[in-house]
């Protein structure tokens, strides 16, 4: 047996190749959109991928099914109850695949979504105990795939969460100990609360651990499920709905280099500037109105939640990094990035007259204009349990980065704001969607919420 696990950092996301190293065939389980990692593998092998499976219709990330599918003839498999608008071969509970010497077998776990299903992988297919299990967002690494999303419209959280609880506390957990669990996404990701920095484990690990896996009744597995879930970025509807459909493949030729003087007239014409320097770059200057989404960090996922995937995007990077940016939009299916500046400060210094610099306040700074005639809002854009956990500024507004777009209407706009997260990236993410949606004066704290509590003492509560 051939067995790899791709991981992407930036999506907390895990896709695997299986093959048969004596028939060559392969399967794809999960994969992202841009397939040329999975391709190259199989080349270097001799292998030929004969199917791809997607163990759910993915809410956070566009999966390349279609390309993989396109590029290799391989058939898309799916669990039963999934409806799609191109072919799909409907795996049910039980159902074997045989690449050879090695199997996969189809374990129907809904719960996450109604159509949710797990792959048993057995390197011989006399083997009684599997060698492992790709859990997809059923199971992770110190937590389950929550059942609140938006991406199973008409079922309910409670609904999906009796599903889940016998996915994970009969079936998942009626495997044995041995067995290696391999999900489909780890920390960092908005798909659960809990989950670890491990990319594998085990069936008895996460018994003996995982607080979703010890035994408990249904009513209480639902409410402890569904308890402290973060708001799930605005994109993921999008790409669920967007998995579904038989959408435009990604080529990674979209986007091209792009002079200042087409830069500065696709912006004219309304494209939205997408600038993906580091927020101390940024801050010392920028083209007015573009929205900062440092490409350090978790680049989609918060470009997805401040940005529309209607508006055509241009987009400012770090150096020779341009096409990683438009490739990172591509993965949320943001696919209207049309270009991008090769040579940035030679760009903004032909676009002088547009660049602005961003107002970044020290703590103490904050802490001065606080008592003064005219103090400002204080937003905070952290999550409720980051907020909980550390303290809070006495009066400032409560709003996660991932609310934001939809609650701006609720911030004045004839008064300051200061915006904060815990450490100052997302807050510069945060201000800079604000001046781009026009309020006249946003500042962010340097370093945020720590630098805060270092130099007021106790968290206030």
């Amino acid at each position: 047996m051939f067995f790899a696990q791709y991981y992407l950092d930036c999506l907390s996301q895990a896709s695997y190749l299986i093959a048969d190293r004596t028939t060559g065939q392969a399967v794809v389980v999960d994969p992202r959109r841009d397939v040329s990692a999975y391709l190259a593998d199989a080349r270097a092998h001799g292998f030929t991928v004969v199917g791809v499976i997607n163990t759910h219709f993915h809410a956070d990330f566009v999966a390349g099914h279609l390309e993989l599918a396109d590029r290799t003839g391989a058939w898309i498999g799916y669990g039963r109850r999934a409806e799609t608008e191109y072919p799909i071969r409907k795996l049910a509970e039980g159902e074997r695949i045989t690449l050879g010497d090695v199997a996969l077998e189809i374990m129907e776990t809904p719960g996450h979504t109604p159509e949710s299903i797990s792959v048993l992988v057995y390197e011989q297919t006399t083997d009684t105990v599997p060698y492992g299990v790709l859990t997809g967002d059923a199971l992770f690494i110190g937590d389950v795939g929550r059942p609140d999303l938006l991406a199973s419209v008409g079922v309910t959280a409670a609904e999906l969460g009796a599903m889940l609880h016998d996915s994970v506390q009969n079936k998942l957990m009626g495997l044995p100990d041995q067995v290696r669990v391999f999900p489909a996404h780890g920390a960092g990701s908005a798909c659960g609360k809990n989950l670890s920095t491990a990319k594998r484990s085990t069936i008895g690990e996460q018994r003996a651990t995982n607080y979703a896996c010890a035994p408990m009744g249904r009513d209480e597995f639902v409410a402890l499920v569904t308890a402290a879930q973060p708001t799930a970025p605005g994109y993921f509807a999008y790409d669920a709905e967007l998995n579904r459909r038989d959408h435009v493949l990604y080529d990674g030729t979209a986007a091209r280099s792009l002079s200042p003087a087409e830069f500065a007239g696709l912006r004219r014409s309304g494209a939205v500037v997408v600038d993906a320097r580091c927020p101390q770059e940024f801050a010392a200057g920028h083209l007015r109105g573009a929205v900062n989404v440092p490409a350090e960090g978790r680049f989609a996922e918060q470009a997805g939640t401040v940005l529309d995937p209607a508006d055509e995007l241009i987009v400012i990077a770090p150096q020779n990094r341009e096409e990683e940016v438009v490739t990172r939009l591509a993965r949320i299916g943001f696919d209207r990035a049309v270009g991008y500046l090769r040579n940035v400060e030679e760009a903004l210094e032909a676009l002088a007259d547009e660049v602005v610099p961003a107002s970044r306040l020290t703590a103490a700074q904050l802490r001065s204009a606080l008592r003064g005639d005219r103090p400002p809002l204080v937003v905070d854009v952290r999550t409720c349990a980051e907020r909980g956990g550390s303290g809070f500024i006495d009066g400032a507004v409560h709003m996660a980065l991932s609310e934001l777009p939809a609650r701006t209407g609720e911030l004045p706009t004839d008064r300051p704001l200061v915006v904060h997260c815990a450490g100052g990236h997302r807050s510069s993410i945060a201000a800079s969607l604000l001046r781009h949606r026009g309020f006249p004066d946003v500042s962010d704290v340097l370093g945020g919420y720590a630098a805060w509590a270092l130099t007021s003492g106790p968290a206030e509560a």
